[in-house]
């Protein structure tokens, strides 16, 4: 599955999980117990992104040299392809989960 932003709208007080549910569904967690600042579920999230984040940077050095190499084929354009609008589909959930949590500035700010 691929991450869908429009599926996704960020509410205030919940956290945008780094994995989907039943159907592709995006999972928040509530922030508003102990779990959502530093609990089992979130410290798991939070390893998760991390993953997600390292395994991106891996996927963009491979999808450059593919791209480098002049007689790549078109199947490894696809693999190639394929992971990297993964890797970017996971980058952009842990963007918008972790932009969300971000603090608002107020006006004098």
């Amino acid at each position: 599955m691929s991450y869908d932003r429009d599926a996704a709208p960020v509410w205030p007080g919940l956290r945008l999980l780094p994995w989907e549910g039943e159907g592709g569904k995006p999972c928040f967690l509530s922030a508003d117990g102990t779990d959502g600042t530093g609990g089992v579920l979130s410290r798991l999230a939070d390893e998760i992104e991390a993953e997600q984040l390292c395994d991106g940077a891996d996927v963009l050095k491979g999808a450059v040299a593919v791209l480098d190499d002049g007689k790549a084929g078109e199947h490894a354009l696809r693999l190639a392809l394929r992971a990297t609008t993964q890797a970017f589909s996971n980058v952009l959930r842990v963007a918008d989960s972790r932009g969300a949590r971000l603090p608002v500035a107020s006006d004098g700010d």
